[in-house]
C-alpha cells in the first residue's frame, strides 16, 4: 500500500516531522510518501493562505494518481482542497481534521480542539459544523501561536499547547483533545501521557483510516458528490490543470 501524505504548506521541516509521524502510525508494508507542494504559502493561517494551498494539494494528488498512490492524507487541520481532491482520486482522501474528529467520537463523549492563531478559530468551527460534530465538540481553544513557532527550539510553543489541553479537560469537560495543526504531529504521545487523556494527531489517525479503507478495497465514490470534474479548458496560469475527458 502506498499512501501520499501531503503537507499543504511549503515548509520542509514540518513535512519531515509529519512524515515521521505518519510512518510511526503506518502498518508494516505501508509506504508513506510525505510531500510539500512546489508552490504555495510557508504556513496556512487564514482563508487566503488556504485557497492557494488547495491548488498545491490538488497538484500533488494529480501526481499521486500517476504515481500509483492508493490513498492520501491532507496534513493541515483546515483540510484544504479536500473535496476537490476527492473528485480526482480513485482511492480515499482523508483530511486530518475530519480524521481526528471521527476518531475522537469513538473514544469519548466530547472533544476539544487546541490549535494556533485566534484568526483560525472560524475555520475550526466551520469544520465542526461541516462534519456534523456539533454535539461532540466541547470547545475550540487557540494558543495564539504562529504555526512556524512549533518549528523553533526554545519558543515555549509546546508548553502553551499542553496548558490549553489541560484547561480544555478541566474547564470545558472534554474527554479527548484534538491537536489542531499538522505541526503538532510529533506531540501526540507526550501530550497524551502528560494530560492523562487521549490527544489525537490527525496525521496518525488519517493514515490508519486510509489503510482501513484501502484494505477493504473501498475507494472514493464517483456517482454524485465526488464525480470527476467536467472536462473544460482552463486559461492562464491554471491551463495545466484543465480537467481531461475520462481516460484522457
Amino acid at each position: 500500500m502506498k499512501i501520499k501524505v501531503i503537507n499543504p504548506n511549503t515548509t520542509w521541516s514540518m513535512t519531515e516531522k509529519i512524515g515521521e509521524a505518519a510512518r510511526r502510525a503506518a502498518s508494516a508494508g505501508t509506504e508513506i510518501v510525505a510531500v510539500s507542494p512546489q508552490m504555495g504559502p510557508v504556513s496556512i493561517e487564514g482563508h487566503y493562505d488556504e485557497a492557494f494551498a488547495a491548488v498545491g494539494v490538488i497538484d500533488e494528488v494529480r501526481k499521486g494518481e500517476a504515481e500509483g498512490c492508493d490513498g492520501y492524507v491532507i496534513a493541515c487541520f483546515g483540510d484544504p482542497g479536500l473535496l476537490a481532491a476527492r473528485e480526482i482520486a480513485r482511492g480515499p482522501v482523508i483530511g486530518i481534521a475530519e480524521a481526528a474528529m471521527h476518531a475522537a467520537s469513538l473514544l469519548g463523549t466530547g472533544f476539544s480542539i487546541v490549535s494556533m492563531l485566534e484568526r483560525s478559530r472560524a475555520t475550526m468551527e466551520h469544520l465542526v459544523h461541516a462534519y456534523g460534530m456539533e454535539r461532540m465538540c466541547r470547545s475550540v481553544r487557540m494558543t495564539d501561536l504562529a504555526v512556524l513557532e512549533l518549528e523553533e527550539e526554545g519558543s515555549g510553543a509546546q508548553d502553551r499547547v499542553i496548558e490549553q489541553c489541560r484547561l480544555a479537560l478541566a474547564e470545558d469537560h472534554a474527554d479527548v483533545i484534538l491537536l489542531g495543526c499538522g505541526g503538532m504531529s510529533d506531540l501526540m504521545a507526550r501530550i497524551t501521557r502528560e494530560i492523562g487523556a487521549p490527544a489525537i494527531d490527525g496525521v496518525s489517525a488519517g493514515v490508519r483510516f486510509v489503510e482501513a479503507l484501502v484494505g477493504l478495497r473501498l475507494g472514493t465514490s464517483k456517482r454524485q458528490g465526488y464525480a470527476p470534474p467536467l472536462p473544460k479548458p482552463y486559461v492562464g496560469a491554471f491551463a495545466g490543470f484543465s480537467p481531461l475527458p475520462a481516460g484522457g
